[in-house]
């Protein structure tokens, strides 16, 4: 694929990260206000009827079969939009939004444990030290590398909140090799609406038992552009670039990409004013740096194992072709 034919596939991927990386900064101060429950309702009540519009729109009615399976749909869109959401959100009450960048940043390495726990597909010990490396960055970012603050029972179970949600939306993720028949836009829209009919039982629930109020319009009307922000380029624009981009550049190359989510939430931490540890800034490093490494060197093993294949594939050949090939007499 020529270089001119992938830079709208890497600038998709740009915009998609730089939006999420200001997910976190934005939402912030919005839980001043309302709470992270109907936040989280209503930001993919939203994504959602915009993702199955677009959906109807490409696909069809077809699209929206279930294909007899409705439970594990409902089940994997309560662990990526219910799940992931209401505890990312939670943990943000409390924390930093960069904290939340940089967790989410680890998803890649998430997905090779659990991978592993799951299917008994044991990473390299090269992947597994990039996996150390990335999760020591973490612990800087959460706690200044402070060993009595991280065990003290202060601020840190936030940030764990963070990091079991994300465990959740790297099972949704993983969850998708189970419908490979469908595009990714039907997985989204389909596991997204699904999502938010879980999101909403929780929400109404804890309403119902006086934990929580229906925000009223007001309040809504002055956080709208921050709720714009959630729903389109954070949701909707973000969901569909990211899977165009996926699918242009492949895995190995885009979720490279994923390291622009903490940069990007660090620059706007800067330009709102915000300082940093040093140890903040080491432990994002850390991550971003161990997920590179990781990437290269998978790539350089996929690179030299397709060399493998060609040159045995020749060595086979070669006995063939002189077996059929007619002597210079004949």
């Amino acid at each position: 694929m020529t270089s001119s034919r992938l830079w709208p596939a890497v600038l998709l991927l740009l915009i998609t990260t730089w939006s999420w990386g200001g997910m976190f900064p934005v939402a912030k101060p919005m839980l001043d206000i309302l709470d992270p429950f109907f936040m989280t309702l209503i930001r993919f009540s939203l994504t959602a009827l915009g993702l199955l519009l677009i959906l109807f729109c490409v696909e069809g009615r077809k699209a929206f079969s279930f294909e007899g399976r409705l439970l594990k749909l409902l089940f994997l869109g309560t662990l990526g939009f219910a799940c992931f959401n209401l505890l990312a959100f939670n943990g943000l009450v409390h924390s930093k939004p960069e904290h939340g960048a940089v967790i989410m940043a680890t998803q890649p390495m998430i997905a090779v444990l659990l991978t592993w726990v799951m299917r008994g597909l044991k990473p390299g010990a090269f992947t597994l030290g990039t996996i150390l490396v990335a999760f020591a960055g973490v612990f800087l970012v959460i706690t200044g590398g402070d060993i009595e603050r991280a065990f003290g029972g202060g601020k840190i179970i936030w940030d764990l909140l963070f990091f079991v949600g994300a465990m959740f939306w790297v099972a949704y993720t993983l969850g998708a090799q189970s419908f490979h028949t469908w595009s990714p836009l039907r997985y989204t829209a389909i596991t997204a609406g699904l999502g938010c009919f879980s999101i909403a039982l929780i929400s109404f629930g804890l309403t119902a038992a006086g934990m929580l109020s229906i925000p009223d319009w007001n309040t809504l009307v002055e956080l709208r552009w921050s709720l714009a922000y959630l729903v389109i380029p954070a949701g909707i624009m973000g969901v569909l670039f990211w899977n165009i981009g996926i699918k242009k550049l492949g895995p190995i190359n885009g979720v490279l990409f994923i390291n622009f989510v903490p940069v990007s939430a660090f620059t706007i931490g800067v330009v709102q004013g915000r300082s940093f540890s040093a140890e903040e800034v080491i432990g994002a490093i850390l991550v971003m740096s161990a997920l590179i490494a990781n990437n290269l060197y998978v790539r350089a093993r996929m690179k030299r194992s397709t060399g493998d294949d060609d040159q045995s594939q020749r060595n086979n050949e070669q006995p063939a072709n002189r077996a059929t090939a007619r002597p210079d007499n004949a």
